[in-house]
């Protein structure tokens, strides 16, 4: 039997009785004291309240009016979810170990005919990061960043940390207060407000070797880290419209602080406001390359001259080359 199989079959035999042992699962089922334990741990993380009553002849109960009631999907909403989980492929998503063992437990949960449809699905949709040829296949990037969860953790139970990083070969703490985490451009990314150069930073997550809570009496109060971050807002000087290509183009690449909106519920459209500082000529050769990267699907509503004066020189240059 199955583990999905064998862990339902308990559920209905536990919900059958007022009172049950170890044993009892033991001789029932036919499996190890460790397996029965197991088994009885992974049916509670599933929301049926059982009771552990210690003693000679202890056992298990259900709490009475508690077993919470059983979910039911539409179609529907069952092919939405399964398709959300199919978009999610490599994705390094946070706590997901295994993604064979989750599927076996959505299938086990509906009928022939949805599991038909199911698996008609997955044969036909494909997103970004599936193998055409072997759309069951996972590369090694679906696997969770491994201090990933380490760090969630740690942000349910407090924002403000003492991280260490990897930064070229050398080790680096900072302590921070976390505002965002979030994937782009396949990485894991922290937003966080430095707490001893009191500004705003972005930090890899691939870099972290360690994640522990900040030391309360070193803390700047909430208030004050706002107040601060409010301070530093860059005034906004570059708007730009993006189309459906020149959001496609946008999603292979983008400097990392430049983020869009979309401004439309199918995401064909989108905003990008930002600040360009003029006075760094780097940052406004990476825009003007960004620009002529993202192509014609874009209307410039607001820029620095500078920009402008940079998009057409070289575009003019452009032009020059191909008329040789």
């Amino acid at each position: 039997m199955k583990k999905v199989e064998r862990i339902n079959t308990i559920m209905r035999y536990i919900n059958n009785r007022s009172q049950f042992t170890i044993s009892e699962i033991m001789r029932e089922f036919n499996i190890s004291r460790s397996t029965a334990i197991r088994d009885i741990r992974e049916i509670e993380t599933l929301g049926m309240p059982l009771v552990a009553e210690v003693g000679r002849d202890g056992g298990y109960f259900v709490m009475h009016n508690s077993l919470l009631p059983g979910v039911r999907f539409t179609d529907n909403e069952l092919k939405a979810l399964f398709i959300a989980f199919m978009a999610t492929r490599n994705a390094q998503l946070p706590y997901l170990k295994s993604r064979q063992s989750l599927a076996e437990k959505l299938l086990a949960l509906i009928s022939n005919n949805q599991q038909d449809d199911l698996v008609l699905l997955n044969k036909i949709l494909l997103f970004e990061g599936t193998n055409p040829h072997n759309p069951d296949l996972l590369e090694l990037s679906d696997l969770p960043q491994p201090m990933l969860e380490k760090l969630i953790q740690n942000l349910l139970v407090d924002s403000y940390l003492l991280i260490t990083i990897e930064e070229e070969r050398v080790i680096k703490t900072y302590g921070i207060y976390l505002l965002h985490l979030y994937h782009e451009k396949s990485l894991w990314l922290m937003e966080g407000f430095d707490l001893k150069e009191e500004k705003k930073k972005i930090f890899p997550v691939d870099g972290l070797t360690d994640v522990k809570p900040y030391p309360q009496k070193k803390r700047l109060s909430q208030k004050k880290i706002l107040e601060k971050l409010n301070k530093q807002q860059e005034e906004i000087n570059f708007v730009l419209e993006l189309g459906p290509t020149a959001i496609a183009q946008y999603k292979k690449y983008h400097p990392l602080k430049a983020s869009i909106s979309y401004t439309n519920p199918y995401q064909a459209t989108a905003i990008l406001k930002n600040f360009v500082n003029v006075k760094k000529p780097e940052e406004l050769i990476e825009m003007t390359n960004w620009l002529l990267f993202l192509g014609e699907d874009i209307k410039i509503k607001e820029a620095p001259k500078e920009v402008l004066e940079g998009l057409q020189k070289r575009v003019g240059c452009l032009k020059e080359k191909l008329n040789r």
